[in-house]
């Protein structure tokens, strides 16, 4: 009797140990929009996204009390020169507003988006802001929106099947 319990406390272990859950990994992807509010069109607006892989260590020091020298990261290595620009159009046009450029350009996110969810990404945050002056004779300006999307990183899976004989 006593074996047939052990056996069973044994084959139980081993079910509840391959079946424990891991914490799902996952990866990032940052799509930016960039839409001119500058009057009479003369802004620039793009879609900006990229698949370079950096890692943000090796453009980071660590400021303590004792040690406060500054970050002597050269901008040339930082700067990223592989990525994609979809050109916007501005929201503004030399009569003022232009809402069929905010229709095209909702349509060119649109596409965007829904690639990226064919893809296998979640959109999961959306942070938006305005930079702009708004004093007198303003003439310059813009509306950036990033688009953070997340999705399980791919594991690797063994291959445990034989090939055919």
């Amino acid at each position: 009797m006593k074996k047939i319990l052990l056996t069973i406390f044994t084959l139980a272990s081993i079910t509840l140990t391959s079946n424990a859950q891991v914490a799902p990994q996952y990866e990032v992807k940052i799509i930016t929009s960039i839409e001119s509010i500058v009057p009479n069109g003369v802004g620039r607006s793009r879609l900006i996204s990229t698949d370079t892989k950096v890692d943000y260590r090796e453009f980071t020091t660590t400021q303590t009390e004792e040690k406060g020298d500054r970050n002597k990261s050269d901008r040339q290595e930082i700067r990223i020169k592989n990525y994609d620009e979809t050109k916007m159009l501005n929201f503004f046009n030399i009569g003022g507003i232009r809402f069929q450029n905010i229709a095209s350009n909702d349509a060119l996110l649109t596409s965007k988006i829904n690639e990226m969810l064919e893809n296998g990404w979640d959109l999961a945050f959306i942070n938006t802001g305005v930079e702009s002056y708004g004093g007198k004779d303003d003439n310059s300006g813009i509306y950036i929106t990033r688009y953070l999307f997340k999705r399980l990183k791919p594991t690797e899976k063994s291959d445990n099947t034989m090939g055919s004989l």
